[in-house]
């Protein structure tokens, strides 16, 4: 549609000039014609646009073609509508570039898949697959779902997702994620999760949701753009009043149209969006990207996000009563229902050891705090210091470095009671990244000038595994609700940025100026709750991405100011009688193309 508008404005305004060359007087009609199927168009995208509540800067271009054909300016006026199309079609040219990461995200959203069945590999819709289904897997194949490396060796190409050039290689047994490329021979995959459950169907989600976001720097130029209706036909009715003349303040209303605060703040703004994509950084809205910009606070859970967020378990002491094994198996049985990380590493040894499981029932857990259920007909808890003080169950002391009991505290140590007695106490590493530290020294160049570190964990633990690290303050023995509670505390030192990747998190990351969830495969909640998404679990990514959002923001209120600028600048000319109408259409289409060009500059540079 946009195409053919600028085709027909093109043929009508050279058939005119070359009529208007041979003298032929038949000129006016192809300049009117051409003008009066574009302004036709227009009129019907502003009555939609009334519908819904929007006042545009739309109405100024009707009011240069109106008036240019009204005051007898048809070759002005068919200008204007070549220009009011060309630069229609400029912006959708330039948005579609600037969402190209984003769609590439959704074009390549696998739709069926090769499973193993008894007669052999049959193509199936993914919809239809289910946990435990075998798939091939050939060279060049997008993953469906996330799953297990059953036979073979995986080779895949994470660059969509992470941004890195170089393919990983995943061994038997190894998990992998959906929307990865495999960019070596065939594998078996074993789904572990449905298609709508996996990674790449989350992506895909928090793609639309982005998409369809408005940021407040575009409602802004909503709002001043109404504001620039009114000094554009306050500037054109002066300038009528004062001379008398209509062509004076129709020159007016045409160097106003269209205006670069509606055409290049969302080119620059999904710019923006669209590289952090590339990185692996999902935005979730202008809205977001802007906040990412100007965030000055990073409160920072420990697990997952400067750790591993894969414990392991270290020691466990059975305290009065019990064995090793014994703690193993009550334990291990009851955390099968919990996604903790420290849960599944539980699980994980318990498994290894051969440790008999057993299904329990009647099961609570509280996330952040521990996990209360029946197990063999005993009642189990498993958590931490506060939850089993709140049953009025005593444990060893455990200030110091290790607990009474000889077990090392690295990392967490996890309770476990049986029928309201203590019966034995488990240690958990969980080590730090290696790129943890250059992370965040990377923020801090970046612009954050206070980091401070949140975890449930011991004070003197936490401390201890981030001696060294850039980090203000350290924030530990924290439930859910004292997370959130800091982060509203930290507001009063700027804009605060919460990273997190579990569901004890989500609260405090809707709690922050901006929420960063790691790892769309990460729990659904902290990833709804938050306004960026990792699309891998590590945070080396982010001040790339803050650099990008920094930059895209600067670009688009350098747009703006210059844009109006030169604007009214002409409208000031055109009012004293300097600039005619057709000379204000072209000056005000070189303005456009200047801005929107400048708006797709985030495309390219360094971040």
């Amino acid at each position: 549609m946009r195409i053919a508008l600028v085709l027909l404005a093109l043929v009508g305004l050279s058939t005119g000039l070359v009529a208007q060359a041979m003298g032929a007087a038949w000129a006016t009609w192809a300049w009117t014609a051409s003008t009066g199927v574009v302004l036709a168009v227009l009129l019907r995208q502003i009555v939609t646009s009334l519908m819904r509540g929007d006042i545009g800067l739309d109405v100024v271009a009707a009011l240069s073609m109106g008036g240019a054909l009204a005051l007898g300016q048809s070759l002005a006026a068919a200008v204007v509508a070549l220009m009011y199309a060309g630069g229609q079609t400029l912006e959708a040219f330039a948005a579609g570039r600037a969402r190209r990461e984003m769609s590439a995200l959704l074009a390549r959203q696998p739709r069926t898949a090769l499973r193993r069945e008894p007669e052999g590999l049959r193509d199936v819709p993914i919809s239809e697959l289910l946990p435990g289904d075998c798939l091939l897997i050939r060279s060049g194949d997008v993953v469906p779902v996330d799953g297990v490396v059953e036979t073979g060796r995986a080779i895949l190409d994470q660059a969509m997702l992470t941004g890195e050039a170089l393919p990983v290689t995943f061994e038997v047994g190894a998990s992998v994620v959906s929307g990865t490329i495999n960019a070596g021979d065939a594998f078996t995959l074993k789904a572990d999760r449905r298609a709508s459950e996996s990674t790449y169907a989350g992506i895909v989600r928090l793609v639309e949701t982005a998409q369809s976001e408005k940021a407040p720097m575009a409602r802004m130029a909503d709002r001043y753009g109404l504001g620039f209706l009114l000094l554009t036909l306050m500037m054109a009715g002066g300038a009528w009043a004062w001379t008398g003349d209509a062509v004076r303040a129709l020159a007016v209303v045409v160097i106003a149209t269209p205006c670069p605060l509606i055409l290049a703040v969302p080119v620059a703004l999904v710019s923006g969006m669209s590289r952090t994509a590339g990185i692996g950084v999902l935005v979730k809205g202008g809205a977001a990207l802007e906040m990412l910009a100007k965030v000055e606070v990073l409160v920072i859970d420990k697990t997952g996000t400067l750790t591993h967020g894969m414990a392991t378990l270290s020691a466990v002491q059975p305290l009065v009563g019990h064995n090793e094994a014994a703690i193993l198996s009550i334990a291990a049985s009851l955390d099968q229902v919990s996604v903790h990380p420290t849960a599944r590493a539980l699980v994980t040894a318990a498994r290894g050891r051969s440790v008999a499981l057993r299904q329990p029932v009647d099961v609570v857990e509280e996330p952040g705090e521990g996990i209360s259920g029946a197990v063999d007909g005993r009642r189990v808890l498993v958590g931490g210091p506060r939850f089993m003080g709140r049953y009025g169950i005593v444990f060893p002391d455990r200030t110091t470095g290790q607990t009474a009991s000889g077990v090392p505290s690295v990392g967490a140590t996890v309770l476990v009671a049986v029928d309201g007695i203590a019966a034995g106490i488990l240690g958990f590493s969980d080590p730090l990244r290696r790129e943890g530290g250059d992370a965040l020294a990377a923020l801090r160049e970046t612009g954050i000038r206070r980091i401070v570190l949140a975890t449930g964990d011991r004070k003197d633990v936490a401390e201890a595994m981030v001696a060294g690290l850039p980090i203000d303050a350290v924030a530990a023995d924290l439930d859910p609700s004292e997370k959130t509670g800091l982060v509203r505390a930290e507001h009063d030192h700027g804009l605060v940025m919460m990273v997190g990747d579990g569901v004890n998190d989500a609260p405090a990351l809707a709690a922050a100026d901006l929420g960063v969830a790691l790892g769309a495969r990460g729990a659904a909640a902290a990833a709804e709750a938050a306004d960026v998404v990792l699309l891998v679990d590590r945070i080396d990514g982010l001040a790339r991405a803050m650099r990008i959002a920094r930059r895209a923001r600067a670009i688009a209120l350098q747009c703006v100011f210059a844009g109006l600028g030169l604007s009214i600048l002409g409208m000031v000319a055109a009012a004293f009688g300097y600039l005619t109408p057709l000379q204000g259409a072209l000056i005000q289409e070189g303005i456009d193309v200047a801005v929107v060009l400048n708006a797709m500059r985030v495309l390219g540079g360094k971040d």
